[in-house]
């Protein structure tokens, strides 16, 4: 049996919301979601070092995020007790997605977190039972755990793993901070659309039911979806920031990227059906 290893490095992949109906309120306040999850090459990289102790520390503070707030520390300290582990970690990462674009940041630090830690504590525990561990820190953490290109239902966490195009995107991120809480707290937002089957949504498009009222509270994001909507159709993912388009190949988004550049932060990348994480996993784990 190979020696216990000391040190990983794993991605934290984005992902996007290729559509995203709201269904309804539920008596506890959340709500009724389906969505389309699809993953990016485009990621955060989060590195871990055992200590001789049981410690918990993040080496790379994030602004305006408390060190015992962020969800990559919850993350090991929620696995740490669940599996009565002695150990403890550092954690850096080297950040690449903006907080608050609705690329699943934070949650996708959180599974890449979970991921490492049941190898490097050696706690054995599978997909299903680290999925269920991180729904606890947030509805998305299920699917980045998983890495599969999947349709959601329930409030994120009922997942349905599907084989989609692998389009080239162009992600652009208006310079806006968005409140995901005052965007499903609206009462205008829309909460009444038709359930629909995967099959269905495979076959069209579908909508993002949050789009029209981020556009109306944060005119950035309208303006910026009228830009890219210049060169191809635009959409929300999540309730923002960050908005895409989708293209046949790099080559075509490159072009588009580099007229609109000056004007907003953005980045090409190309849609996954298994994530970063999954992959480079695999890879290590068959090196070893």
């Amino acid at each position: 049996m190979p020696a216990p290893r000391n040190h990983l490095s794993l991605p934290a992949p984005a992902k996007l919301n290729l559509m995203l109906h709201i269904l309804g309120r539920r008596p506890d306040g959340y709500h009724e979601l389906q969505t389309l999850f699809q993953f990016l090459d485009h990621h955060d990289s989060l590195h871990f070092s055992l200590r001789s102790d049981s410690e918990i520390h993040l080496l790379d503070p994030m602004p305006g995020v408390a060190h015992d707030s962020n969800l990559i520390v919850r993350a090991a300290r929620l696995l740490q007790q669940h599996c009565a582990s002695t150990q403890g970690v550092d954690i850096r990462i080297d950040k690449r997605l903006p907080m608050g674009g609705g690329l699943g940041g934070g949650s996708s630090n959180a599974a890449t977190t979970l991921v490492a830690l049941n190898h490097l504590w050696q706690c054995g525990l599978s997909p299903e039972q680290l999925a269920a561990l991180g729904l606890q820190l947030g509805a998305d953490v299920p699917v980045f755990v998983h890495g599969q290109a999947a349709f959601a239902e329930g409030v994120g966490e009922k997942l349905t793993f599907v084989e989609l195009d692998e389009p080239w995107f162009l992600v652009v991120r208006p310079d806006v901070a968005i409140s995901t809480a005052k965007i499903f707290s609206d009462p205008c937002l829309t909460r009444d659309t038709p359930p629909c089957k995967v099959r269905s949504v495979l076959g069209q498009d579908g909508h993002n039911d949050c789009q029209p009222t981020v556009e109306r509270h944060y005119p950035q994001v309208r303006q910026a979806l009228e830009l890219l909507g210049e060169y191809v159709p635009a959409k929300l993912t999540g309730t923002g920031s960050c908005i895409f388009g989708v293209f046949p190949n790099q080559a075509e988004a490159d072009k588009v990227a580099a007229r609109i550049s000056g004007t907003l932060e953005c980045f090409v990348a190309r849609g996954c059906n298994r994530s970063s994480l999954q992959l480079e996993l695999e890879r290590q784990t068959r090196e070893r």
